[in-house]
C-alpha cells in the first residue's frame, strides 16, 4: 500500500536535508524506532515497537540509503524487518522530497508498505490511520531535534527516545476511522450523472 503525507519543519532546507543523511537520527524521530547497529556504511540495524490499544509488534530488521540525489532533494530509504515473535514481516521504500518554503522545509513523504503475516489482518484503514498519527509524532520530534541540533545541544539529550505510544496512536487511529465511517453514512447523498 502507498501512504504519502506531506510535514514541514520550519529549518533551513540545507539543515533538513544534512539531517535527512544520517539514518539514526532520522529513525529516533519515529516513535518505538531504534535503528542504532551500524551493519555496513549507509546501513543500520535495530528494532521497531509500535502499539495502538490491544496490538503491539515488535520488528527487527534494517534500514538503508537507497539513493540520494543532492540536486532535487531526494532520498530513498529501504527498510524490512521481521516480528521478532515470528507472526510476519514488514517491508517499505520510504521517499522523502524536500522543498524550501518561506517558513522553512517542505517534506514530501511517500511510503510504499508491504505487511504480511498477523499485522495484514488489521486492513488498510487501520494501518494508514497509524502510519498518519506516526507520521505526525516523527514531524513533530524532527522538530524539536532540528532546534537542538541548530542551538548546538545534543538532539538525543534534548528529545529523547520515545516509544511509540499506545494510547495516543490507538485513540487517533480510532478517531481517524470514527471520522471516515461518519463520513461514509452521514455525507448529504450527491446524485451523479446520467450517461
Amino acid at each position: 500500500m502507498l501512504i504519502t503525507q506531506a510535514i514541514e519543519v520550519d529549518q533551513p532546507i540545507d539543515a533538513v536535508w544534512r539531517f535527512f543523511d544520517d539514518i539514526p537520527q532520522v529513525a529516533a524521530c519515529i516513535p518505538g524506532a531504534n535503528l542504532t547497529d551500524q551493519v555496513a556504511e549507509n546501513t543500520f540495524a535495530g528494532d521497531v515497537v509500535i502499539k495502538a490499544g490491544p496490538v503491539k509488534l515488535e520488528f527487527a530488521g534494517q534500514a538503508s540509503i537507497k539513493s540520494r540525489n543532492d540536486a532535487t532533494h531526494t532520498v530513498s530509504f529501504d527498510a524490512a524487518g521481521a516480528d521478532k515473535k515470528g507472526r510476519g514481516a514488514a517491508t517499505a521504500v520510504l521517499t522523502a522530497v524536500l522543498t524550501s518554503i518561506p517558513r522553512g522545509t517542505k517534506v514530501d513523504i511517500s511510503l510504499e508498505l508491504e505487511i504480511s503475516g498477523a499485522a495484514a489482518q488489521y486492513g488498510r484503514g487501520l494501518v494508514n490511520d497509524v502510519t498518519a498519527v506516526l507520521v505526525t509524532q516523527t514531524a513533530d520530534s524532527m522538530q524539536a531535534r532540528l532546534r537542538a541540533i541548530a542551538m548546538g545541544l545534543d538532539p538525543n539529550a534534548v528529545v529523547g527516545a520515545k516509544a511509540a505510544s499506545g494510547l495516543a496512536i490507538g485513540f487517533n487511529a480510532f478517531m481517524r476511522a470514527l471520522a471516515r465511517v461518519f463520513n461514509r453514512f452521514f455525507m448529504p447523498y450527491v446524485p451523479q450523472p446520467r450517461r
